[in-house]
This record gives structure tokens, C-alpha cells and sequence, in this order.
């Protein structure tokens, strides 16, 4: 058995949204990891987008963490196919294992809680505590006003541009986890353009 080539931890909603064209982005982005030998590391529902990537990632062939509190695993249907399904009593310690596991950061659509995953990963690197590098996946214009929002702190002097640099911003699935792949490590550009 080979060694898994990377580790993406993928934050996204709980629910599908009222845009079908997101499902099918979840869907892309758990067949990437899965045809290019990747391991998905993300909350463990079974619902929503959280259960499209999944789904779609073991399907591909690859490896599914799912990470839930107890709490949870009824409320997020918890998934039980993982290949390895976590409990945990906090959100603290789920957040905590999702980063550990991981190699890179991605954030597709979502609520509250994926945005407060997001932040959370986005700060810990502006502070040293990971330099694992976080993407967010903008398809079909989903993150559109947060970004200019972000830009709005970045004007207004609370944000500098180098903390705005410190995520990579991209609207095609593969080509956006190409880039965080490669940024983590894991396999020379060279190697990355025949993915």
C-alpha cells in the first residue's frame, strides 16, 4: 500500500444550497482527491455538501477522515462509510484534529460555520501556528462580497495586503486544489501540470 499523497481538509455546508451548480462543485472537488490518491479530511456529515465530498471522494477512490462531536451526529447525520470517523466531545478538539490531519485548507460554499473554519485557519497561519496553505473556492461568484469586503478591512487599515496573501483565491476546482497541493509539498510543479 502506498503512502497518500496529500491530506485537504475541505470545509462547506451541512445543507446543498438553493444553486445546484454547488453540489457539483462538491462533487468535483472529491473526485480530484480521490483520482489523485488524496485523503479528505472534513466534518463528518452525511448531508449537504459536507456529504457530496465525501461521497464523491471515496467514489474516486480516495480516503475520507470525518470528524464530528458527539453533539452532532445526529443533527449532521454523521457518515459512518468514512474510512475513519471520529467522535469527539468538542468543537474545539474536532477543529483541533481536522487541522492536525491536514495538509492544506479549502473552503467551498457554506454557512456560519464554515466561514468561522475558514478565519480560524486564516489566523492561526497569520500567527505562526500552521503554514499550511488555505484556499477558498469562489465558483460561480459565491464569495464575491466577502472578498470585497476583505479588501473594505485591507483599505480601512485593520488588514494588511500580506494577510490577504496568506489564502489563495480560485474559481475552478482543479486548478485551485493543484496549486494548494503543490504549495504543501507534495509534489514538484512539474509532476502537479500532468494532474
Amino acid at each position: 500500500m502506498t503512502a497518500l499523497a496529500f491530506s485537504v481538509c475541505v470545509y462547506c455546508g451541512s445543507k446543498s444550497g438553493e444553486d445546484p451548480r454547488f453540489a457539483s462543485i462538491a462533487a468535483q472537488v472529491g473526485q480530484w482527491i480521490g483520482e489523485h490518491g488524496g485523503q479528505l479530511v472534513y466534518g463528518g456529515g452525511r448531508n449537504g455538501l459536507m456529504g457530496i465530498v465525501a461521497e464523491s471522494t471515496m467514489a474516486a477512490g480516495g480516503s475520507v477522515v470525518g470528524i464530528i462531536p458527539r453533539a452532532l451526529v445526529e443533527k449532521e447525520w454523521a457518515h459512518h462509510g468514512c474510512t475513519e470517523l471520529h467522535v469527539v466531545e468538542t468543537m474545539h478538539e474536532r477543529k483541533r484534529m481536522m487541522a492536525e490531519r491536514a495538509d492544506a485548507f479549502l473552503a467551498l460554499p457554506g454557512g456560519i460555520g464554515t466561514f468561522e473554519e475558514l478565519f480560524e485557519v486564516w489566523t492561526w497561519r497569520q500567527l505562526g501556528y500552521h503554514d499550511k496553505p488555505v484556499g477558498i473556492l469562489n465558483s460561480h461568484a459565491y464569495y464575491d462580497h466577502l472578498m470585497a469586503f476583505m479588501g473594505q478591512v485591507v483599505a480601512q487599515g485593520f488588514m494588511g495586503e500580506w494577510q490577504m496573501d496568506l489564502v489563495t483565491v480560485g474559481t475552478e476546482p482543479a486548478t485551485l486544489l493543484r496549486q494548494l497541493v503543490e504549495s504543501a509539498g507534495f509534489a514538484p510543479p512539474a509532476r502537479m501540470q500532468a494532474l
